[in-house]
């Protein structure tokens, strides 16, 4: 007997939770953090306390109220008894929040296969920030929290394209997709009814839609009993957009100033960044990046698939921002950051500011303090290569953006390449495949895919489906 049960991603983009049960073996496809459910009950300073452990989670479904599934630390804490774990595995498709970040309360014996690039990625955020009870995928410190205590390694299991594993009753095969991040893959799953394909977070128009396509092609070819695939933007208007599209505008933008010019992206979205680091060698500049993104350049770059230049790099620039003293000095500069601070290729805002047309920088809404150190002359540009405001909280975001960008007279351009298919590229995908029963997730209009199916699922969260 086979079974879908769908914790996340029902009627909403991401918090993808999926938990596929086949005979006696039980697996999770992604444990994601729903972001809108979150922001139903908590925003900036009003957020889940710690102290609290996993109870205010569980309290206001934040997560799954099920059984043998969490860590025992976080059950005592619940006052209730640790349970042994009854989930044999997790497949996570990548690194993104939304399909990754709530694995840090599952129990410490449940094994997590992940692509190496995505373990890559896991590992540059765990080491640029301050560890949080929702950002524990790699390892925790059992609560209540003590700082002295060993951080607990997961059991983290690597794969790539061509390599198949076997969980259970169950045969898994990875294959990589498109997406905006590196590291992102599909699954072929085997089960003792037969073939069930998941898509992940997929496009087909990025730098690499070649992957997408073979994911298509191979579900097609298995001829799969059920296809659970994500439909982000099946009810969008169609628009013309691409990763090349994005270098040639971005390019001229560049390239037609001799002031300082600001890039505001994603930094995982490695396609993103390598677009904006040609552009900077191209153009004569150097690419200059925040000391926090450092991180990923130092994992990304051990992988010599994505050809991502080092920390060390010729043309990469750190920016030293001022801190503590104000001064610059070495004792203002603590942990893993001193790693950076050391290197030959810091700069500081004077540095950058004495240089208007020698630097491209990595620099976002975030750190637009960074502005004031910098003296922004009138006439900078400020290229903003990520979504548009999609709800209220992002639009005040944008108005406070708008203000500073007009404060320093800077002239902004937007530029942005989706990392989810278009609409009608999910319905060809999905016609493609033409899989016997479909299961919309990751979407706010499931039932967008009634138009070319009859086997369409519109999924209830916690239900049940037998396959």
């Amino acid at each position: 007997m086979t079974s879908l049960t769908f914790y996340g991603g029902v009627n909403e983009i991401g918090g993808n939770k999926i938990l596929l049960q086949d005979k006696d073996t039980k697996i999770f496809l992604d444990f994601g953090k729903s972001f809108s459910r979150r922001a139903t009950y908590f925003e900036e300073y009003l957020n889940p306390r710690t102290s609290n452990g996993i109870v205010d989670f569980l309290t206001m479904g934040l997560v799954p109220d099920i059984q043998g599934v969490y860590r025992d630390d976080l059950m005592v804490m619940a006052g209730r008894k640790p349970e042994t774990p009854e989930i044999d595995a997790v497949l996570l498709t990548h690194a993104h929040a939304d399909h990754a970040d709530y694995i840090s309360f599952l129990h410490e014996d449940i094994p997590i296969h992940m692509g190496a690039a995505c373990h890559l990625i896991l590992k540059a955020i765990a080491e640029r920030g301050q560890r949080s009870i929702e950002r524990e995928i790699l390892d925790y410190k059992p609560r209540p929290y003590n700082i002295k205590d060993a951080p607990i390694k997961r059991k983290v299991n690597e794969f790539r394209t061509g390599d198949k594993f076997k969980i259970g009753s169950l045969e898994v095969e990875p294959i990589h997709v498109d997406h905006s991040v590196p590291g992102a893959y599909g699954f072929i799953i085997w089960t003792s009814e037969g073939p069930i394909a998941y898509t992940g977070d997929i496009r087909l128009h990025g730098t690499h839609s070649e992957m997408t396509t073979d994911f298509i092609k191979r579900a097609k070819e298995v001829k799969p009993i059920a296809l659970i695939t994500e439909g982000t933007r099946i009810a969008d208007k169609e628009k013309e957009e691409s990763e090349k599209l994005v270098y040639d505008q971005s390019k001229k933008t560049v390239s037609e100033s001799d002031n300082l010019v600001f890039a505001d992206f994603n930094f995982k979205d490695v396609d993103r960044l390598m677009t904006f680091y040609n552009i900077a060698k191209e153009t004569g500049r150097k690419f200059v990046v925040k000391i926090n993104d450092a991180y990923f350049l130092k994992y990304l770059s051990q992988d010599k698939h994505l050809s991502v230049p080092n920390i060390d790099d010729e043309d990469i620039i750190i920016y030293l921002p001022k801190r503590g003293t104000g001064t610059y000095s070495d004792k203002d500069y603590k942990g893993n950051d001193k790693e950076f601070v050391d290197l030959h290729n810091c700069w500081t805002a004077e540095q950058i500011s004495a240089r208007p047309n020698k630097a491209l920088c990595a620099i976002g809404f975030y750190s637009f303090t960074a502005l004031i150190d910098m003296k922004v002359k009138p006439g900078a540009r400020y290229i903003h290569s990520a979504s548009e405001p999609y709800n209220e909280e992002q639009e005040i975001s944008q108005e406070r953006m708008d203000a500073w960008i007009n404060h320093f007279g800077m002239h902004k351009f937007q530029s942005h390449c989706s990392g989810h298919a278009r609409g009608q590229d999910l319905i060809n995908a999905v016609s493609e495949i033409d899989a016997k029963m479909l299961f919309p997730v990751h979407t706010k209009h499931p039932d967008a895919y009634k138009k070319i199916t009859e086997n369409l699922t519109l999924i209830e969260e916690a239900k049940k489906y037998q396959i």
